[in-house]
């Protein structure tokens, strides 16, 4: 019997520039889409995704052939700030409406050779990601990332300067790798009261559009937008519909008659 073939070694495959420039990527099965408008810029069944050093969440290069370069024009300033790795040539995106300035890069080296990167951010870069069929915010989704929403019946409080917010026995507890648990608690069970809606909103790549934000209407100085909720968040989180949750960075958490530490993490921001 002929003995099997070797297992390819698993990725993720790193590649150096190097000491600063370190890049993990992987391959990836899914249907990336990307359009600006009406256009579609980039449809690709082949996408790549990369690490880059010092940034927590992946980036999207895909092959040339799956990208619209007749809509791309040489950079001819590159910019300085946003350095990608190492990355020296830039393309702008020339749309039919608007021209986005350094828009795509590629990335030195073999390694990504003939790949292309596209930025996320900024008020005028591609309107609309699309994982398969379903849209995308912010950031690609990574795959060594875990967001799992568990209905429980801890006992939960919420409390601000000593007023209790929030008491409820029946909360979903969302668990996001590199995040505090979240506590998403029943509407009924939150004084909304006590809160003053904001035009508050937020993307995520994991859970969709936070489109309800409220901020603490009383005296104790706290972050404004202290309080969400997700009206139709994606499927695979759909159970944290209409709920609420705080920034456990900002209130007191007393869970089961144990007050939790307050966690220090990016959202840890000054007050008012």
């Amino acid at each position: 019997m002929t003995a099997p073939k070797p297992v390819p070694e698993a990725v993720p495959v790193v590649r150096r520039h190097d000491e600063r420039d370190c890049v993990f990527w992987e391959p990836s099965e899914r249907w990336v889409r990307a359009t600006a408008g009406q256009v579609t810029v980039v449809d690709s069944r082949e996408p790549v995704l990369v690490w880059e050093p010092g940034r927590p969440v992946p980036l999207y290069a895909f092959p040339a052939g799956d990208v619209r370069t007749d809509l791309l024009r040489r950079t001819e300033r590159p910019p300085t700030r946003r350095r990608h790795a190492g990355a020296t040539v830039f393309y702008d995106l020339v749309l039919p409406d608007r021209t986005v300035p350094a828009a795509a890069w590629t990335y030195p080296g073999a390694d990504l050779a003939g790949h292309i990167s596209f930025e996320w951010f900024g008020r005028e870069m591609l309107d609309h990601w699309y994982e398969e069929e379903e849209e995308i915010f912010v950031h690609p989704r990574d795959p060594h990332k875990r967001v799992d929403a568990l209905p429980s019946s801890r006992h939960v409080q919420v409390e601000i300067e000593g007023t209790v917010v929030a008491d409820t026995h029946a909360p979903i507890l969302l668990f996001e790798t590199g995040l505090p648990v979240r506590f998403y608690l029943p509407r009924e069970d939150v004084r909304l009261d006590l809160f003053t809606s904001t035009d508050g909103r937020t993307r995520c790549p994991y859970k969709g559009v936070a489109s309800e934000y409220w901020s603490w209407a009383g005296e104790a100085d706290v972050r404004p937008d202290i309080a969400w909720s997700y009206p139709d968040p994606l499927p695979s989180v759909g159970i944290i519909r209409d709920r609420v949750a705080f920034y456990d960075e900002s209130v007191d958490v007393v869970v089961d008659g144990v007050r939790r530490k307050r966690p220090v993490t990016f959202f840890s921001r000054p007050s008012r």
